[in-house]
């Protein structure tokens, strides 16, 4: 009889004291039958420790592990790796709820894809459903949940400058939140950078791609997302994390000419959040100047999707 492997659920906990019991018992609820699940807080200020101190207080197979010092979602993230006893780790975060049968679906999807095709390097992601304040429900479908499988550095193109090749299916791109692998999975790619305080997805994925990584993922809708709002996820925020990406991979991107558009176009996104669409239009002809086409193909496929998306989260 096949024994069933432990798969450790990661749950990484920062002032969460109103989500952060529904993200627990979303991992308790699971049908997979052999769990660990390992609260990481990352020292929070609120009353989240006590609530998770209570949630899991008749689940022998939960732990609450307490930053000292605040790390931030990377550093959270790396301390349950540093920690997990199973052979497969799945992450949620403290606001979202995973669906009773996320585990058991991706694990199921590692080992079939493990088993047809020889691929030992391999992360799923799970298709989910981003839910707004306003009732507007997003769909967040899961890279290579669909068409060709994306591997190699076809993602990593992808998520530094938009590339990639054009048969792969991206889907919603590399969110932790929806990633479960191989617990030697994790190791080999070096873990999460804790010198990120936000992409620490994307530059997770991004080297696993550049070894060679294949990207899977579940049609299945497992996981809800709830939209919040914090500190950490402010515009400059973003602009700041995302341009250290770009300079993080400046030996990979010079080969291939990408750096510059890989470290400016952050920009403009930055500038639209912020309104200021004079510089958003500066630094789009400055992108145009150097990547005629790139840039016109990247704002066009981009910029209505995203008007649109805006739109449906503004409405009340």
């Amino acid at each position: 009889m096949t024994e069933t492997p432990l798969v450790t659920i990661g749950i990484s906990c920062y002032n969460a004291e109103d989500t952060i019991a529904r993200a627990i018992n979303s991992a308790l609820s699971q049908n997979w039958p052999n769990t660990e699940i390992v609260i990481v807080d990352d020292v929070s200020s609120d009353g989240s420790v006590e609530i998770v101190r209570q949630t899991i207080l008749a689940h022998p197979n939960a732990r609450l592990i307490q930053h000292e010092e605040n790390k931030g979602p990377a550093g959270a993230r790396q301390t349950i790796i540093d920690n997990a006893t199973g052979t497969f780790i799945c992450f949620i975060d403290d606001d979202d709820e995973a669906l009773p049968e996320r585990v058991s679906t991706q694990y199921q999807r590692i080992i079939n894809y493990e088993k047809d095709t020889g691929v030992s390097l391999t992360a799923c992601y799970a298709s989910g459903t981003r839910h707004y304040n306003n009732d507007y429900k997003m769909p967040l479908v899961s890279i290579g949940s669909q068409g060709d499988i994306p591997n190699g550095v076809s993602v990593a193109d992808r998520i530094l400058f938009f590339g990639g090749n054009d048969n792969h299916f991206f889907g919603g791109g590399n969110p932790s939140c929806s990633l479960m692998a191989r617990k030697s999975t994790f190791e080999q790619v070096g873990g999460f950078d804790e010198s990120f305080r936000r992409v620490e997805d994307m530059d997770f994925a991004i080297r696993l791609a550049l070894k060679e990584g294949h990207f899977i993922g579940c049609p299945e809708n497992l996981f809800i997302q709830h939209s919040t709002e914090a500190a950490d996820k402010a515009p400059e925020k973003n602009l700041e994390a995302e341009q250290k990406l770009a300079q993080k991979h400046k030996e990979y991107l010079d080969t291939i000419g990408m750096f510059y558009y890989a470290y400016n176009w952050p920009l403009v996104r930055y500038y639209h959040f912020k309104g200021d669409y004079t510089k958003m239009a500066k630094t789009l002809i400055s992108l145009g100047l150097r990547y005629p086409i790139k840039t016109t193909s990247h704002f066009l496929t981009t910029a209505p999707k995203r008007f649109f998306h805006e739109r449906k989260m503004k409405k009340t």
